[in-house]
């Protein structure tokens, strides 16, 4: 037993020892040095002299040695701190806010664009303003980028008397970057609350960047979906005042909705379908927010919208909203 306990010792030590090296490694190529052969260079001639401390040179010493700098790149990693200021990508290059005023509310840098392709655009930002007393409800979109256990996910608010307004957590490129899931990890994005028409954000994803995107009605009550509302909207003014940084793992759209709706009241625990969020269809569905009356697989078949938001391509809010719901399975609100 002591051999067996030496030996599982040694490959978790091991283990630990490899994740280090690969995240320290990871974090000096993601820094923020400017130039990026150094960055390369940097990266590559800690990997092997961590690799020799740790596993291969003899000298009792070396894997402290190796440890404290480890300690170090810990160090500069906090250092690094989020900036407002940088050249961004049209589509997040405005920071949203949000003015309450007890019923009412005033938002400012809505997104609106007129989109000809994905990358070719009119931008335009407007403000819009909507009461609590007319939210009644709450719908979420799951849009992937290839179908698998992975995608964006983001939510729309139901107003009784308005189209409704969309919420996409979403990463900040600078110009000439896009998502990049390893360096999002790795403080290379700040976060950003993207609000928008649902013509934009729902319409870019499922007619310009051909995402299969689905729409699904959740059976959120008004109270709950007006107590998430305010959430969202203390958190894009916060990041108005302190940017932060987007991370995959801890700061990302499913993420963050799911911490909000717990906020918010909701009840349940933390499932593995938050992280692999192109399950989280089956993780509502399972957990009952969605229509249970239907077949999952069903369900899931009709909430595809892609077909009805190329139809109403060219159609104003709040009309596009109106003809992506039409073949959608009737929720009562």
């Amino acid at each position: 037993m002591p051999t067996l306990l030496r030996w599982l010792f040694a490959g978790l030590t091991f283990l630990v020892q490899m994740l280090v090296i690969a995240w320290a490694t990871l974090a000096i190529y993601f820094s923020n040095l400017a130039w990026p052969a150094l960055r390369l260079g940097l990266a590559v001639a800690f990997a092997a002299f961590a690799i020799w401390a740790f596993w291969l040179s003899r000298r009792r010493r070396m894997p402290v040695v190796a440890s404290a700098v480890v300690l170090g790149i810990v160090a500069w990693w906090f250092t690094i701190a989020p900036s407002p200021n940088r050249n961004w990508r049209p589509e997040v290059a405005v920071m949203p806010r949000a003015f309450i005023d007890g019923d009412h509310v005033r938002i400012t840098g809505v997104r609106n664009f007129d989109y000809r392709s994905r990358n070719d655009f009119t931008v335009h930002y407007e403000q819009r303003e909507v009461d609590l007393s007319h939210l009644i409800g709450l719908d979420f979109f799951v849009s992937y980028f290839l179908e698998g256990p992975v995608a964006h996910t983001f939510v729309s608010f139901i107003f009784d008397n308005a189209a409704p307004l969309s919420i996409s957590i979403e990463t900040r490129p600078e110009v000439g970057r896009g998502f990049e899931p390893i360096a999002s990890m790795f403080k290379q994005f700040e976060l950003i609350y993207v609000v928008g028409e649902e013509r934009d954000l729902v319409g870019v994803r499922a007619i310009h960047r051909h995402e299969p995107v689905y729409l699904y009605r959740l059976n959120t009550s008004p109270g709950d979906a007006r107590r998430l509302f305010l959430v969202y909207l203390a958190r894009i003014n916060e990041l108005a005042a302190r940017p932060e940084f987007y991370n995959l793992l801890t700061n990302s759209c499913t993420i963050n909705i799911i911490r909000y709706a717990n906020a918010a009241g909701r009840q349940g625990r933390f499932d593995v379908r938050h992280l692999f969020n192109g399950l989280i269809d089956s993780y509502l569905y399972s957990s009952g927010r969605l229509d249970t009356t239907l077949p999952f697989d069903t369900l899931r078949r009709r909430s595809l919208i892609n077909a009805d938001a190329e139809a109403a391509d060219s159609s104003p809010e709040p009309e596009f909203s109106q003809r992506i719901r039409a073949s959608l399975p009737k929720i009562a609100r």
